[in-house]
């Protein structure tokens, strides 16, 4: 089985990755007698025009796609939250919201991602598995400013997350019908992979309803479109620049974009979203089974008749579906009368039902059809998110544990001044100082002694900015650091 499916992921990258370096083609067809390649002056004109059009439009929905950088502090993930990296021969897909070990400590794990905001308060949508176990969130909108967000719930189940900045007249998102994309559809989506915000990338859908196993029961939308690591929670657009899904995974051996990536669709995304704004979680309706496809060679096997249904692959030990009589084994071929004839439908049926309810499942046994009666049950609960903010200042208010520079290691650096930094913690940390770097100037205060840096801060106003002169391998950047409103004198 693997070795088909290694297969398969091998053949279908390589024809992708060609496909990849096609031109986008221009909209409407060519006459029969001119190459496809070589449009008529008109048709160009047209072209063009349809290009800026969508560009323009892109442009004016950025400003309601945010970037979202995420710092885990200290401690290693717990075994439960690693989102294994995939090779082709599982069925799973790479998370896109990855560490950036260039730029981190093993204790200090910075991740980045995307998000969209839904809501004009500061109501963001992005990826459950960004802000999962995390320490700390930090938004960048389009317009520059950043904000320390908070967690507002997550549902991991459909890796849909809810974060919250404390902010107000807020661009808000144009929200499209995702149930009404259909594959050869042009799609793009709009990021920050790798840290390249606003980047936009664009492809066709390559499919709808696309559920993985390992995956848990997402419909995906699985598109053409190239993102990568920070590309996740960023949204997915139609050609009205409405958004139609919000990109989640890739399908990699390389950890990097091989030509299949996949969105959650927004109306699911936005279902949820509106369940965990309510009520901080999603109560959702407990079979209690697994299924997978069935194909023509298993119907065969089981004595079907025709290929359709959903075939039993797992029952949960004391959950509704044992106690309806559900066996591994079964094929459930209609759901309270329903034909299901694709059997990602049935998990989809099941989850929109509210739990309590009762339903008939015509399931084939055997080599005979049997009727099943089952209620359903409240999804057990799993574990949340942990969000601790983290501390906002030590004596200084952000965050450094400083030592002054010896006139060797100056000399060694070729600057004249600069204090070293021990230890970064609060808001120092969360602009990306860390140990090792050394800190020039506050704006264009130089720094000598340790005492320097209080004395410089002592004169900027609680909630105003200052800006940071940072050495790193000998490189210089200036870094602004939002001082906290109300911040204690130094001892």
């Amino acid at each position: 089985m693997f070795a088909n499916r290694l297969a398969w992921a091998l053949a279908a990258g390589a024809c992708l990755l060609c496909a990849c370096a096609a031109p986008v083609p221009t909209p409407g067809p060519a006459p029969a007698d001119l190459p496809a390649s070589m449009p008529p002056p008109k048709a160009r004109v047209e072209a063009t025009s349809g290009a800026s059009d969508f560009s323009s439009l892109l442009a004016s929905r950025s400003r309601s796609v945010v970037d979202i950088s995420t710092l885990r502090i200290g401690r290693d993930l717990n075994p439960e939250d690693i989102e294994l990296e995939i090779a082709p021969e599982h069925d799973f897909a790479d998370r896109l919201a990855w560490p950036l070990p260039a730029s981190a400590r093993i204790s200090q794990v910075r991740d980045l991602a995307s998000g969209l905001i839904i809501r004009s308060d500061g109501l963001i949508l992005t990826s459950a598995h960004v802000v999962t176990n995390i320490d700390e969130v930090q938004v960048q909108l389009d317009d520059g400013r950043r904000f320390t967000a908070s967690v507002a719930g997550v549902d991991r189940r459909t890796d849909v997350a809810l974060v919250k900045i404390d902010a107000t007249d807020l661009p808000v998102a144009v929200i499209g019908d995702s149930s009404s994309l259909a594959p050869g559809e042009w799609v793009a989506a709009m990021g920050a992979p790798f840290g390249f915000e606003r980047s936009v990338t664009a492809g066709v859908v390559s499919a709808v309803g696309r559920v993985m196993a390992g995956a848990g029961e997402i419909p995906f939308i699985q598109t053409d479109v190239a993102i990568n690591p920070g590309s996740s929670g960023g949204p997915l657009f139609d050609e009205r620049g409405e958004v139609v899904g919000m990109n989640s995974m890739i399908y990699s051996g390389s950890g990097g974009y091989m030509g299949l990536s996949f969105a959650v669709p927004i109306n699911l995304s936005m279902r949820i979203a509106g369940e965990l704004q309510a009520h901080g979680s999603v109560r959702r309706a407990y079979l209690g089974a697994e299924f997978q496809e069935m194909t023509p060679a298993l119907a065969q096997s089981f004595g079907l008749p025709a290929p359709t249904g959903a075939l039993v692959v797992r029952v949960e030990p004391g959950s509704p579906a044992q106690a309806a009589g559900l066996a591994q084994g079964d094929a459930v071929l209609a759901l309270d009368g329903r034909p299901v004839e694709r059997f990602a439908d049935l998990p989809q049926q099941i989850t929109q039902r509210p739990p309590g309810s009762r339903m008939q499942l015509q399931v084939w046994r055997q080599g005979a059809p049997r009727m099943l009666r089952a209620t359903l049950a409240v999804q057990p609960a799993t574990a949340g998110t942990s969000f601790t903010a983290a501390p906002s200042e030590w004596n200084d208010g952000l965050g450094l544990s400083l030592g002054e520079l010896s006139p060797a290691q100056r000399l060694q650096l070729h600057v004249d001044s600069g204090l070293m930094v021990r230890e970064a913690g609060g808001l120092a940390r969360s602009e990306g100082i860390r140990a090792g770097d050394v800190v020039v100037a506050v704006n264009t205060t130089k720094l000598y002694r340790v005492e320097d840096l209080g004395q410089a801060l002592a004169h900027v106003p609680g909630g105003n900015t200052v800006a940071l002169l940072v050495m790193r391998d000998r490189r210089l950047a200036y870094v602004a650091v939002r001082l906290p409103a109300s911040r204690r004198g130094r001892s």
